[in-house]
Order: C-alpha cells, then structure tokens, then sequence
C-alpha cells in the first residue's frame, strides 16, 4: 500500500537521491512547485517519472493553481489566470461570474491535464474578512459564505469535468486568521455559533467533494491548545462531524511555521489527530524522510477515501474548444469593464 504521505522535490528532475527515496517509501503522491516548472516538455517528464517509480499511473500528482497570485503555472507557456476575488469584483454575483469560474477552471484542468497533474489544490473556501492576514485576501471568492460556497462548487464542477480532483481548502477555514501560517501560528477567538454560520459554511455545503486540505490556525473556542491540523477536536467533531466532510483530508504543508515540533512529531500529531494524509512540500530530502518514517500505510478509511477521490476523475474529460473558451472568457472580464 502507498505511504499516507504527498511529497516534493528540488528541482526540475528528481535526483538520484529523491528517486531512490520515492521509491522506497511509496508517497501517495507528489506536489509541484514553481522551482520544479520550466515548460510542458519537462513537466511532462517529471510527473512521469514520478508516476514510474511507484508503479501507479493514476498516482496523484498535485498542484496549487488557484489564479492570481497563486499559480505555479504561468506564462509564457502557460496562461495567466483571473485571481477568485476577480469574479465577484469585476462581473458581479450574477451567474455570469459563477460561469466564467466554471469556464476558467475548465481550462486551467485542460492545462493540468496535458501536463500529467491530476489534482488541484483549489478551491480556496476560506470567507474574506476586513483586517485579516493578506495571505488569504483575493484568493477568497467573497465575504459572503453563501457567494463562497457557490464559486467554489463552480470551480469544483470545472475542475473535475476536465479529470482534475479538486482539494478544498483551508478548513475549517482561515479567513480570519490575521497573521500568515506560513510564518505564524494564527489563534481565532471567534465564538462556535460564529464560526459555524460563517467559516464553516462553505465546507459543510461543499462537503461531498472528494479531498480537503487543513488550516493550521488555533480555534480557542474549539481546542485552544493545538492547530486544526493536529487538534482530534476540530478534525473530528467539526470538521468530520459538523461539517460533515466525508473524503480525503490532508494536512496543509508540515514545512510551514505554524506548526512546532520535529517534523516526525508533526506527522504523528496529525495523524492521532484523525488525518488521512501527511503533506509535505518544500523538497527538503532529510525532513521528507523524517515525515516518511512517522507516515503509516495508507488502510482502512482512510484508503477508502483515497481511493473514491481517485475515482471521481476516472473519466475522459468533456469535450472542450480550449481557444473558444479562452476567448469567453476573456469576454466575460472584458464586457464588465465596457
């Protein structure tokens, strides 16, 4: 059975050493960042050879390809991509903006396909709040729960019609962490009642979705001693619970600087905390290898859930004009600015 671990690596190929690593461990699966993008050919090339050494050709291979500032794939060889903020703003909250989300997640599935990605670490379901860190800011559709809730099912539906699997993020939610979990652990006072009208709502209407990935922030009204992450509080009374999130979830990166502790006792936390997968992002060979030694075999529920996620995108993706529907969607932005 695969490790319950998502990987990265260095560089635009895998080393000798991260090759011998993969194979001997088995991750899940692997995650891409800009440092391992050069163009299509080689891409194509890395996500292959990931693919080869793990004897799965359906093995997931992820991505963070929100739009606007986070998009790991950009030109000149790939297109640039509205940010989630820009279609409220810029077309309104009529469904022509729920359309034109759809649309520009079909196409950016088409991008990820042809490259050999099959997951997308989007959409991002966090609800914007005034004062709140910048780390989320446009990468929120709205402050509107509801508004939230629908762009990301859009995106959702575009995602997976073109074979990508979509990974909601960041629950139970981080939008209003006022300090960035990439450097800071963030600490929510918001009251339960709160939390639960507002945060958690795009997640409970979106929690058929196939995978999910965590928030590193402290709810002081929930477990004010531990992270969601690796809180078995919020992982399994809001977020398995409440939320009534039925799939996959990962952790955010355990290379982040929310989290203490060795990163062997990062993966341990999470997992007694009730998570199904470790993710680990930064190509660092010596801390993946530490998080390997604490992953256990994916079983039970937890390959259960891995294996239905896999199953939402065993389909062809649907037929796509991918140069009519870059010019629709183009129009979209350019007839709310006539």
């Amino acid at each position: 059975m695969p490790l319950a671990m998502i990987c990265g690596c260095s560089g635009l190929v895998l080393t000798p050493p991260e090759s011998a690593f993969i194979r001997r461990a088995q991750p899940w699966g692997f995650i891409l960042f800009k440092r391992n993008v050069a163009d299509r050919d080689q891409l194509r090339a890395l996500t292959a050879s990931f693919r080869a050494l793990v004897g799965r050709a359906d093995a997931p291979v992820l991505i963070d390809q929100e739009g606007g500032r986070v998009q790991r794939l950009g030109p000149p060889h790939w297109p640039a991509y509205p940010s989630a903020a820009s279609f409220e703003a810029a077309i309104g909250d009529g469904p022509g903006a729920l359309a034109a989300a759809r649309l520009g997640a079909r196409l950016i599935a088409h991008d990820l396909i042809e490259a050999g990605i099959n997951v997308n670490c989007a959409p991002v379901l966090d609800v914007a709040r005034p004062g709140a860190s910048a780390v989320i800011g446009s990468r929120s559709y709205s402050s509107d729960p509801a508004r939230v809730a629908a762009f990301g099912r859009a995106v959702a539906d575009g995602l997976l019609a073109g074979g990508v699997a979509p990974v909601v993020k960041h629950m139970p939610g981080h939008g209003r962490a006022t300090v960035d979990s990439h450097f800071d652990l963030p600490v929510v006072d918001a009251s339960l009642a709160e939390l639960s009208q507002h945060d958690f709502a795009p997640f409970a209407a979106l929690a058929d979705l196939p995978m999910a990935m965590t928030a590193h922030v402290v709810y002081s009204a929930i477990d004010p001693a531990r992270a969601a992450t690796i809180s078995p509080t919020v992982v399994r009374e809001i977020m398995r619970e409440r939320i009534g999130f039925g799939g996959l979830i990962m952790s955010d990166d355990l290379s982040m600087k929310a989290l203490g502790g060795s990163f062997a006792d990062r993966a341990l936390g999470l997992f007694a905390a009730g998570i199904d997968v470790a993710l680990h992002c930064n190509g660092d060979l010596a801390e993946a290898e530490a998080v390997a030694g604490a992953c256990p075999r994916l079983a039970g529920d937890a390959l259960r859930r891995a294996e239905a996620a896999l199953a939402r995108i065993a389909h062809p993706p649907e037929p796509l004009d991918v140069e009519a529907a870059r010019a629709r969607l183009a129009q979209a932005f350019a007839a709310s600015a006539a």
